[in-house]
């Protein structure tokens, strides 16, 4: 960095993220003759990025409609409402493909780089704003910001041991969840909803559950308190986790966090089964002649619970053919099977990739431009804001998006 120690930029982005990459970009394509310098604390940029889905980086999701797209952020869908007409996954797929990298679609829709590595989206986003003029500095912490009286701002920024002065006319602060930032922000008299993990996976020690791991149910509905999910889950060593889990968790962030991790939790089994037509089923099954003098344990009711689990969920009932179950033990299945109740012991991390819903309150920005409406010239982009979305691409494709926004109103003299 001593190379631009004196060096007075045009703009600074904190942060070598996603967002901060992708808005550093797209302000020098726009506008060539700006000084862009990107600073990011740590060793290595785009970090995040590379650790992404397994290390396939799951870039967007293929949800191209912004109406449904913004139902999948439990804070901050209604902010991007708008941003979302203005770019999109859409035009996240149009991008890298403009810029050599094509997308593909699973299944599930997520996106992914057809290479199947995160590498690939780091190598483009590094090779862009190298190509763009964009300078990039490692190792290099924000540690205070001032406005100046006659524009633009005044940083300090630590690298190694020493703690450099520079001046910057446009500021862009994309540097995701950390506390240093949020003091910084609050200084520049923004607010903050404070930080709490979003996205994780549920501890859970019960015996219908126990030396299960690795059983999946493809379609589960979860609820707690007011808020309810479905979706595929999986059993863990721990607990519960898997899609539905992590989109319980995100809802109900705030909540867990109030309740320190501790909370009630129904299971249904069976997705979206009412307890009258599963009676209904377990009737049948038990009416039907060739059952009657076949194990419960031994012969699933619904092809959706697996052997293994089926037979812990039906373990209260003994070693009992069908023919002899009881209409009180079959209304305990059925109410079993579709309001089976647990109790949440605490959180689990989702592999290395950490979210938390929480950041500067979206009141206090303009979603046309990404600029503060407190502080003329001040940014934010990525997950500094307070937005999360569930897993699936939709953080990734949150930052794409305001950094984009950002670039596009930075890029102007």
């Amino acid at each position: 960095m001593a190379n631009y120690i004196t060096t007075k930029w045009d703009v600074i982005v904190a942060g070598g993220g996603p967002a901060g990459f992708f808005a550093a970009i797209r302000c020098a394509e726009l506008n060539p003759n700006l000084r862009i310098l990107i600073i990011e604390k740590s060793s290595q940029t785009l970090g995040k990025v590379l650790i992404s889905g397994g290390g396939r980086c799951n870039v967007t999701h293929a949800c191209f409609d912004p109406a449904q797209l913004i139902s999948y952020y439990p804070r901050g869908g209604m902010a991007l409402r708008g941003a979302f007409t203005r770019f999109q996954p859409l035009d996240t797929v149009k991008w890298f493909e403009t810029h050599g990298v094509k997308l593909k679609a699973e299944a599930d829709n997520r996106m992914f780089p057809v290479t199947d590595s995160a590498k690939t989206i780091a190598d483009i986003l590094l090779f862009e704003a190298k190509n763009a003029g964009v300078k990039v500095h490692v190792g290099a912490t924000l540690q205070k910001v001032e406005k100046s009286p006659r524009g633009g701002f005044k940083l300090e920024v630590r690298n190694e041991a020493n703690v450099l002065p520079l001046q910057t006319k446009k500021l862009l602060i994309a540097t995701g969840s950390d506390s240093k930032t949020r003091e910084i922000v609050k200084s520049l008299g923004h607010s903050i909803e404070e930080p709490v993990p979003s996205l994780f996976t549920f501890n859970v020690k019960d015996k219908r559950i126990d030396g299960l791991a690795g059983v999946a149910v493809e379609n589960v509905t979860l609820k707690m308190d007011s808020i309810t999910q479905s979706g595929a889950m999986l059993i863990t060593h721990w607990g519960l986790s898997g899609p539905v889990a992590l989109r319980l968790s995100a809802w109900g962030a705030r909540i867990l966090f109030d309740k320190k991790y501790r909370s009630s939790l129904t299971v249904n089994w069976l997705g979206d089964y009412k307890l009258d037509a599963t009676l209904e089923i377990l009737q049948r099954n038990k009416d039907w002649h060739e059952n009657a003098r076949k194990k419960i344990s031994a012969q699933p009711a619904f092809s959706q619970i697996p052997i293994r689990l089926w037979k812990q969920l039906t373990q209260f009932i003994g070693d009992k053919n069908w023919g002899d179950i009881s209409k009180t033990e079959m209304r305990k299945l059925a109410e079993e099977l579709t309001a089976g109740q647990f109790e949440i012991l605490g959180k689990g991390q989702f592999k290395e990739e950490f979210v938390t819903c929480g950041g500067v309150n979206l009141d206090e920005v303009d979603f046309k431009t990404m600029q503060s409406r407190i502080v003329e010239d001040l940014f934010f982009a990525g997950e500094v804001l307070d937005i999360d979305g569930i897993t699936g691409g939709f953080n990734f494709q949150s930052s794409w998006t305001t950094g984009w926004l950002a670039g596009n109103a930075m890029s102007s003299s």
